[in-house]
């Protein structure tokens, strides 16, 4: 009897382990089975926006502001990589030029690097900032002034400051670099120190490189340039003992800031796929990133 209730324990000991491994083993199965599916889900979802991004096709074309040619294009590349059955073409003439073109309807974003104006906005033009620029107030290498308050700025471009001496600089005439009628870099810079009409200028430039070249090239020379295309050629100079960084920008300190707009006849949500979808870009991670870039600050 003892020997039978030991074969029975033995038997139910079997039984219980057999089930022990095959309930692990079946677990085991719905692991591998939930994790293929969720691999598949994943698969799934990276084939469905590979489908969606090959699928829109168009084109798209921006006009505008000199002052955004390295974002409008940084912007244009990226996304004909993400779409790539699209194809954009910016054209780079001025703000103005840039609004007046989407008004009339021949192109689909008109770039500006100011403001719309009310005159703009009651035509139709619709305001969509992209991101924050800084401009920047530079002189040549060899000039020792490293600060200048806003009043001195205004003094030097409306001409009743014309010797670096008069600011605590070298005894050196100031030669005035600003950029062309029309330009949005001009309207801006204008328009924040309150001198419109008001400024003399040595000469004017038509492109955001030229002036940096010209002022780089010219003892004496003072200029304003977007803060994202400043290389070593030339020095910035603070404003009111702040520098022209992202960071005070950021923080609203550095007082020589501006929006760069990508106008468009109408909202967005009027506009065809691509140029949504190129809008919808621009807002996203991947977007604001690239704005960050190309030394811009993002809006959100």
């Amino acid at each position: 009897m003892k020997k039978f209730t030991k074969i029975i324990a033995l038997l139910l000991t079997l039984l219980l382990s057999i089930g022990l491994v095959s309930a692990c083993s079946n677990q085991k199965d719905d692991e591998i089975s939930q994790d293929s599916n969720n691999d598949s889900e994943s698969d799934q979802s990276t084939e469905n926006s590979d489908t969606e991004n090959k699928n829109l096709k168009g084109n798209l074309t921006m006009v505008g502001s000199t002052s955004m040619e390295k974002l409008a294009n940084a912007a244009s590349e990226a996304f004909m990589i993400k779409y790539p059955s699209v194809m954009v073409n910016a054209e780079f003439i001025g703000s103005s030029a840039g609004v007046e073109a989407v008004l009339a309807g021949t192109t689909d974003i008109g770039n500006a690097s100011r403001n719309l104006k009310e005159s703009e906005i009651s035509s139709g033009a619709v305001e969509n900032i992209v991101a924050i620029d800084g401009i920047a107030v530079i002189i040549d290498k060899s000039n020792s002034v490293t600060n200048l308050s806003t009043d001195q700025l205004k003094q030097i471009y409306t001409g009743s400051v014309n010797n670096w001496s008069q600011i605590g600089g070298p005894d050196l005439p100031i030669v005035v670099i600003g950029r062309e009628s029309g330009s949005g870099t001009r309207s801006a810079f204008e328009e924040i120190l309150e001198i419109e009409d008001q400024a003399e200028y040595s000469n004017e430039i038509n492109s955001t490189g030229g002036v940096m070249a010209k002022v780089a090239s010219t003892p004496g020379a003072i200029g304003y340039v977007s803060l994202d295309i400043i290389n070593d050629t030339v020095v910035p100079v603070q404003i009111n003992e702040v520098e022209p960084t992202e960071e005070n920008i950021k923080a609203g300190s550095y007082s020589l800031s501006r929006p760069f707009v990508m106008a468009t006849k109408g909202e967005i949500s009027e506009q065809n796929d691509v140029v949504q979808a190129f809008f919808e870009y621009l807002s996203s991670e991947e977007g604001k990133e690239l704005v960050k870039a190309v030394g811009l600050v993002p809006v959100d």
